[in-house]
């Protein structure tokens, strides 16, 4: 059990170190079946078109085959009805689609909290994804047999109008049917690797053990995964609020920057930072107080911990504010749940949150690294390494820890050094002192005697 109490402002650095090991993300795996009428190419109606694009330049001069085919997709295009029917032929296809979100945990053991509406997604949500995944592989699968069978290959402007084709049919021609919906929660959390400093993932099948409502109800959920121990951990402030202009922390998964079409996959691994200042404190319409404030959020940051000055979860992040003219997310105008609404959560189970050992110690090795005591934060390191050699970032402290511990930027080794040189001092002082007194006594003598 953690005794360390933690009562100065840490810097943003050494908050988010000391956190973003216990911060996790949440999937959520929807799989089903969908099933939808095929559609196919009207070919009598069809003929009559490339028919008629043929004539317009009969001596095959004048229009070139990419604006005979801009053509004929832009006839396609206006009436899709014209060139395509449904068939009574249905086709079954089994789909998935993952919704991510953030969580962090609670405990040594595998106790993870998180927000209702990461792992719970309303029906009309659930629909909307199975369709436009079932869509995309349908039109995929559609526009690929028809640059076959015309024997074209089809620029993207041309793919996104057979796009907008298929995508009126589908949608009004051939409803889908969604069935058979399973789900199942996952935690993916990340492990250090002692050989290259590197990082890896591990995917774990969570339990639900209480969940509450997707706001406006309490928008809180705690996960259970099995057989785990000394796990990174974040500790829960006391204060049921926090004070209003104090800073927060946020940090989660958002989606932005994990499906960034110019960043490497590995960098999904690395949770994302965002900083701001509590707004004020609101009431909600369930009449339970929310956390509002300037830190960024966005898609997939639900579930993260809102971290105070001294990098203890002060709230859940959950909501943010829509602007009501383009629809899209206000910035600086989020929201989170306090801890006074996730305590209620926590007592219910009658767990006990707590840091464990392992991150104990690796957060006292963080205060000796960031007061420049690298010999010290290493022999910290060291015994979190001895309890758990997977603690993320671990390794990375270590290498820097060692590599300054041999220089003169330790305070230690900067003590010792001065230490001895003013203990020689000292000690030729001492002598100098102790020769001329054993001279004045000599003296002293002589004097006496004569």
């Amino acid at each position: 059990m953690s005794t360390q109490v933690y009562a100065q402002s840490l810097s943003m650095e050494e908050s988010y170190a000391r956190n973003s090991p216990g911060v996790v993300m949440v999937q959520t795996v929807f799989s089903g079946t969908v099933y939808v009428r095929k559609v196919d190419l009207n070919q009598y109606n069809f003929n009559k078109l490339v028919d008629s694009i043929k004539a317009l330049d009969p001596l095959q001069n004048m229009l070139s085959a990419s604006q005979k085919l801009d053509i004929l997709l832009s006839a396609l295009y206006r009436s899709p009805t014209r060139f395509f029917s449904p068939t009574f032929e249905y086709l079954s296809q089994r789909h998935r689609f993952i919704a991510n979100g953030t969580g962090f945990f609670i405990s040594g053991d595998g106790y993870v909290l998180t927000n209702c509406h990461v792992i719970d997604r309303d029906s009309t949500y659930i629909q909307r994804q199975f369709m436009l995944s079932t869509f995309q592989e349908l039109t995929e699968s559609s526009i690929t047999s028809l640059e076959q069978s015309w024997q074209v290959s089809l620029s993207d402007e041309q793919r996104n109008t057979l796009f907008d084709v298929y995508g009126f049919l589908y949608s009004r021609t051939s409803p889908m049917q969604l069935s058979n919906v399973e789900k199942q929660v996952n935690v993916v959390y990340r492990i250090g690797n002692e050989k290259n400093n590197d990082e890896a993932r591990i995917k774990k099948q969570a339990k639900v053990l209480i969940k509450g409502a997707a706001m406006p109800g309490k928008d809180v959920a705690i996960l259970k995964i099995d057989d785990v121990h000394n796990l990174p951990s974040l500790k829960i402030a006391r204060e049921d609020v926090p004070r209003i202009g104090s800073r927060a922390l946020v940090i989660g998964f958002p989606d932005p920057v994990g499906n960034h079409a110019f960043l490497a996959k590995e960098s999904a691994n690395e949770p994302t930072l965002t900083v701001g200042v509590i707004s004020s404190i609101k009431q909600s319409v369930n009449n339970f107080p929310v956390i509002q404030m300037d830190a960024t959020i966005a898609h997939g940051s639900s579930g993260s911990p809102v971290c105070d000055e001294k990098g203890e979860v002060i709230g859940l992040a959950t909501f943010g504010s829509i602007e009501r003219r383009s629809n899209t997310l206000a910035s600086g105008f989020n929201f989170a749940v306090p801890v006074s609404v996730i305590r209620s959560f926590i007592d219910s189970l009658k767990i006990l949150p707590d840091q464990s050992d392992a991150t104990d110690l690796y957060n006292q090795g963080l205060q000796f690294f960031y007061t420049s005591y690298y010999r010290k934060a290493l022999a910290k390191f060291k015994e979190v390494e001895r309890i758990n050699a997977n603690y993320p970032m671990l390794y990375s402290f270590m290498t820097d820890a060692e590599r300054k511990a041999a220089s003169d930027s330790d305070k230690q080794n900067y003590f010792e050094k001065y230490f001895f040189r003013i203990m020689a001092v000292f000690l030729i002082l001492a002598g100098i002192y102790i020769y001329i007194r054993r001279l004045g006594a000599r003296r002293a003598k002589f004097m006496i005697k004569s």
